[in-house]
């Protein structure tokens, strides 16, 4: 018998095929469908997380597209996520927001989760500001503060998850993006400061946030494990988007809401659930679309963006 032939990964072409992986063109239409039905040309992007759908309710002149009539985009089915891409102006900057997510946990994978990063790239945005719910591990941190992400650990990608992973599209990024510098420090310096004007800097924080797959909450053998690592905040979402934003070079933002203790401690019987995340966000959504609509403001100085 002749010796069998090794085969090597995949193409692009078989993955579109075996995994459904979008291509450039694909998401090409995504966007296009997009462009085609709004005027307005946002540079800035922002992803809602749990509780926190308000803030694309807060957009002026809106237009909705739920996600069902986009082609090739997935269905968000979480509770507290809308499920539609909003466009609409924000103090008078124009703005592209995703109400409602893309979840792990939902079936999807992370390359599907973290599509809509690549079809806002494609829309023409440059900056994104991602936020989440999150448990707070950090015991300084309180429900209700502010976490602006620093950094990350991609506890999925030690599980060999990443939305990155297949035939890589130099159209989209380079094969070996770098993350060091995923969330921009002029950025942060800005939301700094955003929040001694609001007089709130004692309920934002600088942290390290971590994504894991849900939809169960933690064990306190992970908490304490992820706490031992340097971890102040874990939830089940954004990592991979920003991975993705940072492949296909947008600029990033994010910040979690604490919306619940994280206990370490076997003697606490609290149990973390989502309706306590959901209230906490509803508690804070005035203060979240004040600072939001802030750090929106500086940037279209930054920018020099044009205002309706």
């Amino acid at each position: 018998m002749g010796k069998r032939k090794e085969q090597g990964p995949p193409s692009a072409e078989t993955l579109k095929f075996t995994v459904g992986l979008y291509t450039y063109e694909a998401l090409q239409e995504s966007a296009q469908y997009l462009l085609d039905r709004v005027k307005i040309r946002p540079k800035i992007g922002i992803i809602c997380g749990s509780g926190i759908g308000s803030l694309a309710e807060s957009l002026e002149n809106k237009q909705c597209f739920p996600y069902e009539e986009i082609p090739h985009f997935p269905v968000s089915t979480v509770k507290g996520h809308q499920g539609q891409m909003v466009f609409g102006y924000l103090k008078g900057v124009p703005i592209m927001c995703m109400q409602g997510r893309f979840h792990y946990y939902e079936g999807y994978p992370l390359w599907k989760c973290a599509m809509p990063v690549r079809v806002m790239k494609l829309v023409g945005v440059t900056h994104l500001i991602a936020t989440n719910a999150a448990g707070g591990l950090n015991p300084t941190y309180k429900v209700g503060d502010i976490m602006m992400v620093k950094d990350h650990v991609n506890m999925m990608g030690f599980a060999g998850n990443n939305p990155l992973q297949g035939p890589n599209d130099d159209r989209f990024g380079p094969r070996f993006p770098p993350m060091n510098k995923a969330y921009n420090a002029f950025l942060l310096e800005i939301g700094e400061q955003v929040a001694d004007e609001m007089g709130i800097k004692d309920i934002v924080h600088r942290g390290v946030y971590t994504c894991l797959g849900g939809p169960n909450f933690e064990t306190v053998a992970e908490l304490r494990m992820l706490r031992m690592i340097g971890v102040d905040a874990v939830g089940m979402s954004t990592v991979h988007e920003v991975i993705t934003a940072r492949h296909c070079d947008l600029i990033v933002f994010a910040f979690s809401l604490i919306t619940n203790q994280c206990s370490t401690d076997y003697e606490n019987h609290e149990e973390a659930n989502h309706e306590e995340v959901m209230d906490v966000g509803k508690a804070r959504q005035s203060l979240l679309q004040d600072y939001v609509s802030r750090i929106v403001l500086r940037l279209r100085d930054i920018l020099g963006l044009e205002t309706k």
